[in-house]
């Protein structure tokens, strides 16, 4: 009886530890493992993923399309004619690993990149006269 109390203390540390190494990620997920900071080479997922709680950090990202409505954008035209315009974006993250090392926020930058893409490529465009 008087070990009972340490060994049932190492079984919940135990299952305690166990369970934060434990991951499971959906079809549409993958994870980026940090191992003391550093990217491991090979992202993880779909499926159980085991990692070495608390050496390794997971971070994961989604595959799926995002849709995302930019707001209204004011786009001045090449002979000077303002415009007000609605636009849809469409992105998917290809690899999970750049979107996570390479970028703060890949989501913002996407956001940004819309933006930026929408006012050069209307800023050279001549408007029809009616």
């Amino acid at each position: 009886m008087a070990y009972s109390l340490p060994i049932t203390l190492a079984i919940v540390i135990l299952l305690t530890w166990l369970f934060n190494c434990l991951n499971v990620l959906k079809e549409y997920e993958r994870g980026v493992v940090f191992r003391l900071g550093r990217v491991l080479n090979q992202e993880k997922g779909p499926g159980l993923v085991l990692i070495f709680w608390p050496i390794d950090r997971l971070v994961t990202v989604s595959l799926r399309v995002v849709t995302w409505d930019v707001p209204p954008q004011d786009v001045i035209t090449r002979d000077n004619v303002s415009l007000k315009v609605n636009v849809v974006v469409y992105f998917r993250v290809v690899s999970a690993t750049k979107a996570v090392v390479a970028l703060e926020s890949y989501r913002y930058a996407v956001e940004q990149a819309a933006q930026t893409g929408l006012r050069s490529v209307l800023g050279e465009v001549e408007s029809v006269a009616r």
